[in-house]
């Protein structure tokens, strides 16, 4: 049954768990308004008091919710809520809220270092040193520029239209996108070319950049079939959730020379296990779930999410809530 006829309580009586670590400046300010039980307290494993939870990948299920008698609001420090299970939220009457511009130039700058890495060969500039490199400047570590190439955009949030800006005004890279949800003069506004099919999309970029949502409709959006469209050399990096690239399908194509390189900063299983076979092949660059780990992203998301969280629980409107 919904939880709307349940008092809110003084704020200094409230309880807040937190699933997982957050910047210690929203922490203080968090600590300042409710009893905060901390991820490495015992307690945080029961959720019987809680009248909050802010979580960052930890599962939010349906049972977890049904036995949380009071809680009124979960707090995503982040933007994919697809580890929340929202409609048993909405059922319960607790709402969801979480930040959608927090971490936007992080993870656009986490893309962008993605393409100059794998561009210009600099892991197996690593490994040849490591090895003891004969020469310097050897023709197999001869890069590519970035300026005058193709980028191909999957899906235009604000993540990518941050890459968008920083890849044509810095590099000069001429841009194209694919997102079926955004109206076509919106990409002219963007300074973005239109595709209205994906594969049109990656036949015609030298990098991709997936920036989707996992939903039922996304899972393996890029597979087999999709990885055979692209161009001869082109680059794939995938900075969205684990399971929108079939990963079995982007190690076979990076193996038979399908795509020059790829990255990802997410992967289905996280973090993935040693034996993967992405993580065998030199052509691939992975990364453990960084995109939102910078200082100043931690610090912008943390004040974020305890400031809607706040909000909630004083009965006021937050400024993020999931309406989707």
């Amino acid at each position: 049954m919904p939880r709307c006829h349940r008092i809110i309580a003084s704020e200094k009586t409230l309880q807040v768990i937190l699933t997982e670590p957050i910047h210690p400046v929203p922490l203080a300010r968090l600590r300042e308004a409710a009893e905060v039980v901390a991820w490495d307290d015992p307690r945080s494993a029961d959720w019987s008091h809680a009248d909050a939870i802010i979580v960052r990948a930890a599962p939010v299920t349906r049972a977890r919710i049904s036995s949380a008698r009071r809680l009124k609001v979960i707090g995503k420090h982040g933007i994919g809520v697809n580890a929340i299970d929202v409609q048993a939220a909405r059922e319960h009457g607790v709402q969801v809220v979480y930040t959608p511009t927090a971490n936007v130039n992080s993870v656009a700058e986490l893309i962008v270092g993605f393409m100059l890495a794998l561009m210009r060969k600099l892991p197996d500039n690593m490994r040849m040193l490591r090895a003891g490199a004969a020469r310097i400047s050897p023709t197999e570590l001869t890069g590519t520029e970035l300026g005058g190439k193709t980028l191909g955009l999957v899906g235009l949030g604000r993540i990518s239209q941050r890459v968008a800006e920083i890849c044509r005004f810095g590099f000069g890279m001429e841009v194209v996108g694919y997102d079926p949800f955004l109206p076509a003069d919106r990409f002219a506004e963007l300074g973005i070319v239109h595709h209205a099919t994906l594969d049109a999309l990656l036949a015609a970029s030298d990098v991709v950049s997936v920036s989707v949502p996992y939903t039922p409709q996304t899972r393996h959006l890029i597979g087999e079939a999709q990885l055979r469209l692209c161009r001869p050399g082109a680059l794939l990096i995938n900075t969205a959730r684990g399971g929108v690239v079939d990963e079995i399908a982007l190690a076979d194509a990076l193996r038979r020379g399908l795509l020059a390189g790829a990255a990802c900063d997410v992967f289905e299983t996280e973090p993935p296990p040693p034996q993967h076979p992405l993580l065998a092949l030199p052509n691939f660059l992975g990364s453990l779930h960084v995109g939102a780990s910078t200082n100043e992203a931690l610090l912008r998301v943390g004040n974020t999410v305890v400031s809607d969280v706040l909000a909630v629980l004083r009965g006021e409107k937050p400024e993020f809530p999931y309406l989707s």
